[in-house]
């Protein structure tokens, strides 16, 4: 299958060498492939005829490096990133360091940035990280260059010291003669970092470069808060530069909007013809030509003056006529380009003519051009001249090439006819069409039929209504599969949209019919809710990941309390509270005895949660899916006044089995993750946790936030990939399986990670600035444990609110010597005081024999406090 796809887009290009998006598939295929050579060749062929993106040129680049073993491997990396930097000037910064180790590498480093400076050292947004990146460059270097502490410098040492510091002052001094964003910071960083104070000259520029700044900063904000491409914002600023007249600056607002707009034929024509008749520069006019010439095939004026501009500046003749060829192969628009270029190109060899001669080789050259040009124009020489077989054979050879199935291609076939040959060649071009034509086969239909109205016999008008109506069964055929599929997948979308209306009405009803009830049921209901949630399943901040499951006991009293409550709800009202009653133990009763857990049997039953509520045919759906991991002995649901709560017990026959099950932990059921995890009676085990992720520290691990909800693992893997080797992904979902834009990558050693963190964060990936980081997730809020060190702690209860809550003012009404005597006979959360000092082994307090008090005790206490 890989090798067809692979062959798909190889074959198209045999045909059109020109698809660029073919080019783009066809070596996306190849370096899945890893089929180095062949991705070599295509990347070389596709660079020949179009400009190639900053991504193709990283990923040629990085490939390149990793198999590059020898220094002839290291020579053709550089002799690529040498071709890579003529396309776009952001791409020349792809591979600063290569070569810096290898002898002579700090001089070819030093040659590379002067060559980024060169580009866009006068880039007022993004120049400043150059020169910031060029200046630590140079003071690594310096402190190489420093003898060890507390020894003398030689000489030598001396000298190159002072060599290096006035190397860095250099580089200083020119950026701070050139207006940029951060020109202030700047120079307070010169400030500090020079001995002496700065110079009056280099004081003198920065001003002048503020101003000129000044003058800027409304061009820059415009394209800063214009939506790309920007085009009038840069036609604006290009018309200031003009007037301004500073070649370098024109040169690089140039190099920009085109790096934005490298589609716009009339851009590249406006920055040719400056570099023409202004600069003159023949290398820099020259590539601009080419470039323009790249980007914009289509545009006959770029190559009329890119030959011009070659014969301009004396090239060779092989290459003006490689460039020819070129243009020829290019696939113009209209049949006039074509004229206009072949006439461009005669007058080029004309003008090489030297007429005195009798003969010459030019003369020769030029007579058979014009046979060629006779020969590849006969199209419309035949349409002139009423050549019409040559024509036909020509438009034969276009049809063949895969626009048999457009109708517009047909019809310009059949207007040739009607217009220059006769009745019969009108006749079979039209039923060639009906034939092929896949796009609009009714349109070519109609005008068959309007051509045998007036052409045609009765016998060719029955001709063409057969094959119209065979043609027009088989599309229609092929329509109605196409709209079955369509309706099909709507019906099941409209499914389950109706599934998840009624599932919130039921839950809706439920709510409203347990608001009807009875006070005392209510409250009754709400108490089981709040002792349901105490038992309740934990979530992880970041992962969704559970860390517990709810304790068997306390789910049946649940359960038993939620059916009594249902029962009481819904009854009817004819019958007495005590046939009320009655029904619902019975129904609790058996409620109960369908999700009894046995906590013996907790090594063979795992615990599945997260699951939908409008899971339908839940039973056989579990069954099916864990019967995989080994013979299923019972699925135990769990329901609440008849509602299925999301969670389960899955209890295999045998232990291997249930360990099989916990693998299938996060598969995702009706787009939802199930969570399953080992059965373990947290009363028994309170400080068992099922969450299996690290909550401490991992310096081999990231943390990225800010991730666009779409990013998939291997979008996030082909970005990360290049820092390192990577072991595992995680994204981060929600209970219901929808991602939260976070991710955790761990790499294979901390050096790794730590090197991702640096080049990654705040990277904007799909219009997302990401956040990356360390993996270290903050300490979880746990419940503090009772400190027994202090024993009156624990004869104070915990405060119990009322069913309105906290109330507004926490005094006590009571005389203090009445509210220590009832403390101790207050009930705390689990029973008496008294019992709770005896479970923790503290001798409790023996409360005095209180008398019965009359009013005159009453007042005398009350005048003694």
């Amino acid at each position: 299958m890989m090798i067809k796809s692979i062959l798909d887009p190889g074959k198209t290009l045999s045909i059109n060498a020109y698809d660029y998006n073919c080019h783009v598939d066809l070596i996306k295929l190849l370096r899945q492939e890893g089929e180095l050579v062949r991705l070599r060749r295509a990347r070389q062929k596709m660079s020949e005829l179009f400009p190639l993106t900053e991504e193709i040129w990283l990923d040629w680049l990085r490939d390149e490096m990793r198999v590059a073993e020898d220094e002839d491997d290291r020579e053709k990396v550089c002799e690529l990133f040498e071709k890579a930097i003529k396309d776009y000037i952001c791409k020349l910064f792809a591979v600063f360091n290569w070569g810096i180790g290898k002898p002579g590498g700090i001089d070819s480093a030093r040659a590379i940035f002067e060559s980024a400076l060169t580009a866009v050292g006068l880039h007022i947004t993004k120049g400043a990280s150059i020169w910031e990146a060029y200046r630590e460059f140079e003071n690594v270097i310096l402190q190489a260059t420093q003898p060890p502490p507390g020894s003398i410098p030689t000489q030598e040492q001396q000298k190159a010291l002072n060599s290096q510091m006035e190397r860095i002052h250099t580089i200083f001094r020119r950026q701070l003669a050139i207006p940029s964003f951060a020109m202030e910071t700047t120079y307070a960083e010169y400030e500090e970092w020079s001995e002496k104070p700065v110079p009056d000259t280099v004081v003198l520029n920065y001003k002048k470069a503020l101003q000129q700044m000044e003058k800027s900063k409304p061009f820059e904000e415009a394209l800063l808060v214009a939506d790309s491409p920007k085009l009038a914002e840069y036609q604006s600023y290009i018309d200031y530069e003009m007037k301004e007249g500073d070649p370098a600056r024109i040169q690089i607002i140039f190099e920009r909007a085109l790096s934005e707009n490298c589609l716009v034929p009339d851009l590249w024509a406006k920055y040719t013809q400056y570099l023409d008749r202004q600069l003159k520069i023949k290398d820099m006019v020259l590539s601009a030509h080419e470039r323009a010439v790249r980007n914009c095939p289509w545009t006959i004026g770029l190559w009329k003056n890119y030959l011009l501009a070659l014969e301009r500046h004396g090239s060779e003749h092989k290459t003006v006529s490689d460039t020819f060829d070129k243009a020829i192969n290019a696939g113009f628009i209209q049949a006039t380009d074509y004229v206009d270029i072949w006439q461009a190109y005669l007058d080029y060899l004309r003008r090489r003519v030297d007429f005195s001669k009798e003969s010459s080789k030019e003369l020769e050259e030029l007579r058979s051009t014009y046979a060629r040009a006779l020969d590849c124009l006969y199209l419309l020489i035949a349409s002139h001249c009423k050549n019409i077989q040559k024509a036909r054979e020509l438009w034969d050879s276009i049809m063949t090439k895969g626009n048999a199935k457009y109708a517009n291609m047909w019809l310009e076939y059949y207007n040739l006819e009607r217009s220059h040959g006769d009745v019969q060649h009108c006749r079979k071009a039209l039923h060639r069409a009906v034939q092929f034509t896949s796009d609009y086969p009714e349109h070519v239909c109609e005008v068959l039929l309007a051509f045998e109205r007036v052409e045609g016999t009765l016998e060719d008008w029955d001709t063409a209504i057969q094959k119209m109506e065979v043609k027009l069964n088989r599309v229609n055929e092929q329509r109605a599969k196409v709209a079955e599929k369509e309706a099909q997948f709507a019906k099941q979308e409209e499914e389950k949209a109706e599934q998840r209306r009624k599932a919130k009405a039921d839950k809706k009803a439920q709510k409203k019919a347990q608001k009807s009830g009875r006070a005392g049921e209510k409250r009754k209901a709400e108490e089981e809710e709040e002792e349901e949630d105490e038992w309740g399943v934990e979530t992880d901040v970041h992962s969704g990941k559970h860390k517990g499951e709810k304790d068997p006991s306390a789910m049946e009293g649940a359960e038993d309390a939620a059916m009594e409550t249902e029962v009481g709800l819904h009854g009817r009202k004819s019958e007495t509270p005590a046939a009320q009653k009655s029904r619902a133990v019975a129904a609790a009763a058996k409620q109960v005895q369908q999700v009894v857990h046995d906590s013996r049997k907790d090594n063979v039953t795992v615990f599945v949660s997260n699951l939908s509520f409008s899971l339908e045919n839940l039973e056989e759906k579990l069954k099916e899916i864990f019967e995989g991991c080994g013979p299923v002995e019972q699925i135990r649901p769990i329901y609440k006044r008849g509602m299925f709560r999301g969670y389960c017990y899955v209890q295999f026959e045998n232990q291997n089995s249930a360990a099989e099950a916990l693998k299938l932990d996060r598969k995702e059921i009706e787009g939802r993750p199930m969570f399953v995890s080992p059965s373990v009676d947290k009363s028994k085990n309170p400080d068992f946790k099922v969450f299996k992720y690290s909550t401490s520290m991992e310096k081999h691990k990231i943390f990225i936030s800010g991730l666009p909800f779409s990013c998939t693992k291997e979008q996030l893997e082909e970005m990360c990939k290049e820092h390192g080797i990577i072991k595992d992904i995680r994204l981060v979902t929600n209970r219901s399986g929808k991602p939260k834009g976070l991710a955790y990558v761990e790499f294979e050693n901390d050096s790794q990670a730590s090197g991702a963190v640096l080049k990654m964060d705040s990277m904007v990936f799909q219009d997302h600035t990401l956040k990356v980081a360390i993996s270290n997730p903050p300490r979880r809020n746990l419940p503090e444990q009772p400190d027994t060190s202090k024993p009156q702690g624990s004869l104070i209860p915990r405060q119990v609110y009322g069913a309105r809550g906290k109330g507004r003012t926490q005094l006590s009404l009571l005389p203090r010597s009445l509210h220590r005597q009832s403390v101790l006979e207050t009930k705390a959360e689990n029973g008496t005081v008294q019992g709770q000092l005896e479970k923790s082994g503290l001798e409790p307090l023996e409360a005095p024999a209180l008398k019965p008090m009359s009013n005159a005790d009453f007042s005398r206490m009350l005048l003694k406090k």
